[in-house]
């Protein structure tokens, strides 16, 4: 598996075992897409963007990660509230990988929009991790 996909993998399971989280998004809370119809509110993971971050020693990755939480609430609270949430538990975790070695996972920037269209909300995290292994 690559170290992208173990990545993801134990992000979800983190935040899956936290119950104030599935408290506010549900069992089926957590995504890799936003799909019309579906129970609000949501976490969509949107993007991962992963390029070589190897040295002379060590072969390894650096993953730009894009969550994004999504809510139809009126207001922007129950988004940036999530983001909160989720932001807090994943700065700096010490995730299990299974074959390869998180180096760290750094929150970089927290955007919240309202969408024109949908009149939805949007809290778009951006996060930073670097695997060795």
């Amino acid at each position: 598996m690559s170290a992208a996909n173990e990545l993801l993998q134990a992000i979800c399971t983190t935040l899956a075992a936290n119950a104030d989280l599935m408290a506010l998004i549900g069992p089926d809370g957590i995504s890799d897409r936003l799909v019309s119809g579906r129970h609000l509110p949501v976490l969509v993971i949107a993007e991962v963007t992963t390029n070589d971050y190897s040295t002379a020693t060590e072969p390894g990755e650096e993953h730009l990660l894009i969550l994004q939480s999504w809510s139809d609430m009126q207001g922007q609270r129950q988004a940036q509230m999530i983001a909160g949430l989720i932001v807090a538990l994943l700065q700096d975790a010490a995730l299990p990988l299974a074959t390869h070695r998180l180096i760290n996972l750094q929150h970089v920037s927290t955007k919240t929009r309202r969408e024109p269209k949908t009149r939805l909300f949007c809290a778009e995290m951006r996060f930073r991790a670097v695997t060795e292994g």
